[in-house]
């Protein structure tokens, strides 16, 4: 099955930047769209950003449009997501998926997840 380790998180403050880091391994890095979610305490998992199979397609949440940017390298089996601007609000798990297909504004669910790597967002 295909592994997916993230990293990159940690206590940042309002204002700063954040880039995380998601390694794919046990598959066909190429074969699979990606995608990145949230989960604060006490509230639903949420879509964060996603990029297609190639590179070439992304989409956002409203949230994070125009401070993020999500980018693959199929070369070194790496998805990066790059959040400018944090806010306190920005405070969650952040969650590396993969799927098998590209859904604009990741309506589907992926088939593979990671453990998750903490973001922290403070004045």
């Amino acid at each position: 099955q295909v592994q997916l380790v993230e990293s990159g998180g940690g206590l940042v403050q309002v204002g700063g930047s954040l880039r995380l880091s998601c390694a794919a391994s046990g598959g066909t890095f190429g074969m699979y769209a990606m995608g990145w979610f949230r989960q604060a305490p006490g509230k639903e998992r949420e879509f964060v950003a996603n990029v297609d199979q190639s590179g070439g397609r992304t989409s956002y949440a409203d949230s994070m449009k125009g401070r993020s940017t999500i980018s693959r390298d199929n070369a070194k089996n790496l998805v990066l997501l790059q959040i400018n601007s944090l806010k306190p609000e920005d405070t969650a798990r952040y969650y590396c998926a993969a799927s098998w297909i590209f859904d604009d504004g990741g309506r589907g669910d992926p088939n593979y997840w990671g453990q998750g790597t903490q973001v922290t967002v403070s004045s």
